[in-house]
């Protein structure tokens, strides 16, 4: 741990109150230790880390982590807070807080050593010790296990004396204690993982059961032994990604969870697997190698999967759309650059690779053209394969995309994919229910089961589905097609209030969806609510970047440094560039940017408005339809959700404050609004 840890990235009066500015205070240390390449970079995948699930853990902990590009070495920073820090844990605030950072790269050795303080935070002196150091040389050693060796207690028991524990007296008496294995995984692999591997194994002591743990974390992935998994009597999976080659633990009572239940409640998931194994409840366990589960943080997802069939398909559908958006972004662009050098009329261009002129403009508009349109061919068969592959993995990609040609082949559009996705998926997992010989096992995912899943796809396609969905799909493009005035406007309306509701999240992720996919098989109506939907999501930032520019005083200095960024983060459409305001003061940020992108949204559409690249900002408006009154509308958003944000700041800093900060100014960057 010597290179992880230095005194100069220990803060024992970490002054920060909010998450974000815990993350920002320590990574500026990291920053200066020459371990951060770039601040913002860094914080920006911190961010996305903690949107995921949060990081916090019960007894007072905060772990935020991440890998990214902009670490060149593992690093590990450490804050003490005095007045505690939400970081979304179930008891409340943390005092001590641990930044991880790992390069994208790191190597396994590194990882080891982390993984090993997540496991040190699980025991109680370690983290009295630190809630108790005043040195932060002293610390950082303390920290790295270098910490003086403890002569044992007087009172440890000594030979012949009795057991202390129900597992010792189980061994003396000659019994077999109760078996458990376990499986722990998390996103990014590094801390979580390993805290859920120690509690579990810590509770397992206490309790007299012998628990053997998995851990599935960047730091390696060893197998357990198959001798260990057959004499267990049951299986705890703490997980919120896959379990690798789940098969290996088929015909076990299994409790199935989220990672966090893993650290937080230890002791009721061995109640609950030796209740399961009383019972004789055993589990359904896919035959396909690595077949997915979707996480869903704490909840149990033992049972009945369709326990949680809501999360699990906007997990599903999720999967296929974050797949299908670098085909649409990179053809999009190529195809709006094609237009904007060559005009419209170059999509009816012969084929470059039989007429290409290398000093005509024309040519080389064409053949932008041509790859982008190649690039599109892809966006309905990509979805489909991926929503497929997240329902039951690699067996499922063939028949998925199979499916997906199929809906372009029956004018199914974007919705033929998404349900073909979802046939395919269900098909696949239907046919890894069925019990088959040893023998077959291994052939089963690479050849029968593609196989009999694309027959049974393409047939539904082809002769059940595909013309009904079809028709739905044109009922749909002339639909929006026929949008004009007060329904286009109330289309705009909604499209802007789910682009700023969570600004990156599932709702704004819905809206970005819709819109894509009419990029697919472009019309006017579905040009119209690409240029709604990236209007409304360029303003949340926009207007704290102005807000935080017009009314300083209402902001820390933190909060105006984040407000500089905000502005190329809102001109690049980069909603997520407002979250650190809105998780400091939700009740104000989010009706305020709701209400800007509402207006925005409408009016886009109020104007006609048009846009064929799906991404891009205020640097792709000469591809825009109408784009000076498409900038109008962007700048009336921007000025409502601003004029709100300071109006509601304004009112709460007016008001008399019982905590006595009422008369605090923005220059104080300890004050850090927090969530109402």
């Amino acid at each position: 741990m010597s290179e992880l840890i230095t005194a100069e990235l220990v803060d024992l009066d970490l002054s920060a109150a909010t998450k974000d500015a815990a993350a920002r205070s320590l990574a500026e240390r990291m920053v200066a230790a020459h371990r951060v390449t770039d601040l913002d970079g860094f914080l920006a995948d911190v961010a996305a880390r903690e949107a995921q699930m949060p990081t916090g853990l019960d007894g007072g902990i905060g772990i935020p982590h991440c890998r990214s590009e902009h670490v060149n070495a593992p690093t590990l920073a450490f804050g003490r807070s005095a007045a505690g820090i939400d970081f979304g844990a179930a008891d409340g605030p943390a005092d001590l807080v641990f930044l991880i950072a790992a390069p994208a790269g790191a190597d396994d050795d590194h990882l080891t050593i982390l993984s090993g303080l997540a496991r040190r935070l699980m025991d109680p002196e370690f983290t009295a010790a630190l809630r108790a150091g005043t040195d932060p040389a002293a610390v950082a050693a303390l920290i790295r296990g270098e910490e003086p060796a403890q002569e044992p207690a007087a009172e440890e028991k000594e030979e012949g004396t009795a057991p202390e524990t129900e597992a010792e007296t189980a061994e003396a008496a000659g019994s077999v204690p109760f078996r458990i294995v376990a499986v722990t995984s998390c996103p990014t692999g590094i801390a979580h993982t390993y805290m859920a591997a120690e509690s579990l194994a810590a509770a397992g002591r206490a309790e007299g059961v012998e628990v053997t743990v998995e851990t599935q974390g960047s730091g390696g992935f060893k197998k357990l032994d198959p001798a260990v998994i057959a004499a267990a009597d049951a299986v705890i999976w703490a997980h919120d990604v896959e379990v690798r080659e789940k098969t290996r633990f088929r015909g076990k009572p299994l409790v199935d969870v989220g990672v966090k239940a893993g650290i937080n409640r230890p002791s009721e998931l061995i109640a609950e697997a030796r209740r399961k194994a009383e019972r004789g409840e055993i589990a359904a366990v896919s035959e396909a190698d690595g077949g997915k589960d979707s996480g869903d943080g704490d909840a149990d997802r033992s049972g009945a999967d369709h326990a949680h069939f809501g999360v699990r398909l906007r997990t599903y559908l999720m999967s296929g759309v974050s797949y299908m958006v670098p085909f649409v972004a990179a053809g999009g662009l190529l195809i709006a650059l094609s237009f904007a050098i060559g005009g419209y009329e170059i999509a009816s261009a012969k084929s470059v690779a039989d007429h290409f002129v290398w000093g005509e403009a024309d040519s080389w508009a064409a053949l932008l053209n041509q790859i982008g349109s190649a690039a599109f061919a892809f966006l309905v068969p990509v979805l489909a394969g991926y929503i497929a592959y997240g329902m039951a993995d690699r067996p499922a990609l063939v028949p998925g995309f199979v499916g997906g040609s199929i809906a372009l082949t029956v004018n199914a559009g974007f919705l033929g994919g998404l349900v073909a996705g979802l046939l395919a998926g269900a098909v696949v997992m239907a046919i890894q229910r069925v019990p088959v010989h040893a023998t077959l096992r291994g052939i089963m995912p690479v050849l029968v089961i593609p196989l009999i899943a694309s027959a049974v796809v393409g047939f539904l396609m082809f002769i059940v589905v595909g013309k009904p969905i079809a028709s739905l799909q044109n009922a749909l493009t002339d639909w929006l097609n026929g949008l004009s005035g007060s329904n286009a406007v109330i289309l705009g309306v909604v499209l802007g209030l789910m682009m700023c509701f969570d600004m990156g999240g599932p709702l704004n992720k819905v809206a970005y969806a819709f819109a894509v996919g009419g990029l697919a098989d472009p019309t006017d109506g579905s040009l119209k609510v690409m240029a709604a939907v990236m209007a409304a999501g360029m303003v949340p930032p926009l207007a704290m970047a102005l807000a935080t520019t017009v009314r300083k005083k209402l902001f820390t200095k933190t909060e105006r440094e984040n407000g500089r960024a905000a502005w190329v983060l809102g001109a690049s459409f980069i909603t997520e560039g407002a979250i650190p305001f809105a998780a400091a003061d939700p009740l104000r940020v989010i009706p305020s940017v709701m209400a800007g992108g509402a207006v925005t949204g409408a009016l886009s559409m109020a104007f006609g408005a048009t846009l064929r690249a799906p991404h891009g900002g205020v640097f792709v408006v000469p591809l825009i339809g109408e784009p000076f009154l498409y900038l109008l509308a962007i700048a009336a958003g921007t000025l409502v959700a601003t004029a709100l944000v300071v109006l509601l700041k304004g009112a709460r800093r007016a008001a008399p404050d019982p905590a006595g900060e009422a008369g605090a100014t923005g220059s104080d960057d300890s004050r850090v609004p927090v969530a109402a």
